[in-house]
């Protein structure tokens, strides 16, 4: 890892477009200590054996049938910035479509910025459930095992309780979007207007409301589902993960900050108290519902309201 050369592969970043993408993986990955991805046999039948038994158990927990996406993969830091590279780039492709010639200054700064949020995400994410929006292509599950090892050594946490718990999680999104198959574009029309009106000079404040909205009702029901099959105790692994979101130092306060870390643990939080009460109400099965069609999601107003939704979902 070296920070010199990080900074000098944004520094030389190169195009006539607002972000020059390789200079953004170099940079990133150059900045990023890539962690160890020795795996012991015990360790790859654990992975797999932990995402089968997360398939069988939402299945039977959430009432909902879905499949594993084909590519599930164990990953380094590095390698998640790769795959996460292409995704950015694709997001912000229409940005790039109106631009002429950049100022090579606004290239640079734009380049960094772009590096340095890879970076520091590529450091944070234990799993990743991956639609391949605005792509083609399988879905893909990802697993950033450098990221769980040491996060569950900071906890203080049994490693395969962990792991298990996070897989949980992330084949919990797979069921979202393998028995919601219209979830993917629903968000990716929403993304890409956003993205559009972005590029047109306007802030579409409804169209980002709404697309909060439904991360929020993902985020919340793989919460639920998460806690609600997983098959051994818990309650240690919410409570310590939960102070971790919250207590960290100021300077990984300012960049989650300015990343939106805080708007992704409220959806987080007010998710999981939204499907809490409705799985209070309907049962696990029962939340499941939302997923039915686009028009089963909650509003904003509901998902402080779940009464409110019950009623109208009746």
């Amino acid at each position: 890892m070296s920070l010199f050369r990080a900074a000098l592969a944004v520094a030389e970043s190169e195009g006539d477009g607002p972000v020059d993408w390789n200079a953004v993986g170099s940079a990133a990955r150059t900045a990023t200590d890539p962690g160890d991805l020795t795996l012991s046999a015990a360790d790859r039948d654990g992975y797999a054996a932990d995402v089968a038994d997360a398939r069988d158990g939402i299945r039977a927990a959430a009432g909902v049938d879905f499949e594993l996406p084909e590519t599930v993969q164990v990953q380094n830091r590095h390698h998640w910035i790769d795959a996460n590279v292409d995704t950015f780039r694709r997001l912000l492709g229409p940005l790039e479509s109106t631009s002429t010639v950049v100022p090579s200054l606004a290239r640079t700064a734009n380049t960094g910025s772009m590096a340095v949020t890879l970076g520091f995400l590529a450091n944070n994410v234990l799993g990743q459930y991956d639609p391949l929006l605005l792509g083609d292509g399988d879905h893909g599950l990802y697993f950033v095992h450098p990221n769980i090892v040491a996060i569950a050594d900071a906890l203080d946490v049994d490693g395969e309780r962990f792991r298990r718990w996070i897989a949980f999680h992330e084949v919990a999104h797979a069921a979202e979007f393998g028995t919601a198959p219209w979830l993917s574009e629903h968000l990716e029309r929403h993304m890409t207007d956003i993205v559009d009106e972005l590029v047109a000079g306007r802030f579409d404040r409804e169209a980002l409301s709404e697309l909060n909205a439904t991360m929020t009702a993902v985020e919340g029901y793989a919460e639920l589902v998460m806690d609600r099959a997983f098959d051994r105790e818990y309650a240690d692994l919410r409570e310590k993960l939960d102070d971790r979101r919250r207590n960290v130092g100021p300077v990984s306060r300012i960049v989650r900050r300015l990343l939106g870390f805080g708007m992704k643990r409220r959806q987080y939080e007010r998710g999981k108290a939204f499907f809490d009460a409705v799985a209070d109400e309907r049962g696990v099965a029962g939340a499941a519902a939302v997923w039915e069609s686009p028009q089963n999601l909650p509003t904003d107003a509901e998902l402080d309201d779940p009464a409110e939704w019950l009623v109208r979902v009746a």
